[in-house]
């Protein structure tokens, strides 16, 4: 039987970093999956905190998006993770339920420290997550993610991107005859000279 529904996921971050999380969100969702995000899909005069308690109850995961400011910042974010610490106590164990995902490098919360993060600004990092939820979603009954082969733009925070590594030289010969004074030569892949 094939599932038919998307892998529920909250996003739970700081209002800080709300810019990096509609990313996320975006990202997601292209992927199949059907990500929670306040900003998104709370509705002008919904009773926030009963609608952030009824979506958390419904996930089958909590994303929990980590900065240097959301681990330090008091407020609804840590009424947030303990929920999400609460919820994850019902799960059966070995279920993917709770991760912990770093947007940056931060110190992870203690509450946090039996649970693998993810580090969503490294390379793999995306992937790595889809690995995840792509098993949280086997076992809960969920549609597959679709892996792509590039994250998010703006997931990577501060991340030059990289090139790509050429392959080194063949290495090889070429026999020049004659008097090369004067001459070009050029060495490596997909190089071209004008001989006009």
């Amino acid at each position: 039987m094939t599932a038919s529904r998307s892998l529920k996921i909250f996003l739970s971050y700081a209002f800080d970093d709300r810019d990096r999380v509609k990313k996320l969100h975006a990202y997601l969702s292209a992927q199949g999956a059907k990500p929670w995000l306040d900003t998104e899909q709370l509705l002008p005069g919904q009773d926030w905190k009963m609608e952030i308690g009824r979506v958390l109850d419904e996930s089958d995961v909590i994303l929990l998006c980590l900065t240097k400011r959301s681990v330090g910042k008091e407020g609804y974010v840590q009424k947030e993770l303990r929920l999400a610490l609460d919820r994850a106590l019902e799960m059966p164990e070995g279920r993917i339920f709770l991760i912990p995902a770093r947007l940056e490098e931060c110190e992870i919360p203690y509450s946090l420290k039996s649970y693998q993060w993810v580090d969503l600004f490294a390379d793999g990092g995306m992937e790595r997550l889809l690995k995840a939820l792509d098993l949280r979603a086997k076992q809960v009954g969920a549609k597959p993610l679709t892996s792509a082969d590039a994250p998010p733009p703006g997931i990577k925070a501060d991340q030059p991107k990289k090139k790509p590594k050429r392959k080194p030289s063949s290495g090889t010969v070429v026999n020049i005859q004659g008097d090369v004074t004067g001459s070009t030569i050029v060495i490596g892949d997909d190089n071209k000279v004008d001989t006009d």
